[in-house]
């Protein structure tokens, strides 16, 4: 069971990928819907992956994506667009495309923990 940090700014989008997550076994140890609380989570929790929502309203997760890729730890970016949508800074990463099935995000946690 791996423990995952989500940051999502849609709440009933983020109540349904964390019930995804746990109808997986898997643990969410934190959730954020904003750039500060991502920003701080980030720092502060213990976890072994996150799922971040590249879009935040107006932002994007990459101040997020960067504390957690020095941190060491995998992250599954999750968006409506493709991977050609994808900020520059985002390109080549793990990529779950929305709406997504349970089956996609059960796939994406084995490879990111793996390759993580």
């Amino acid at each position: 069971m791996s423990s995952i940090f989500l940051v999502e700014d849609e709440v009933f989008i983020r109540m349904l990928l964390a019930d995804m997550v746990l109808e997986l076994g898997h643990g969410v140890v934190a959730e954020a819907g904003t750039i500060g609380e991502g920003l701080h989570l980030a720092r502060s929790i213990d976890f072994d992956l996150a799922i971040l929502d590249i879009n935040l309203g107006k932002h994007t997760a990459e101040p997020i994506a960067d504390v957690i890729d020095q941190r060491g730890l995998p992250i599954i970016f999750a968006s409506a667009h493709n991977e050609y949508g994808l900020p520059p800074g985002l390109s080549g990463r793990t990529l779950l495309q929305k709406p997504f099935q349970i089956s996609h995000l059960s796939a994406a946690i084995d490879a990111a923990m793996r390759n993580g």
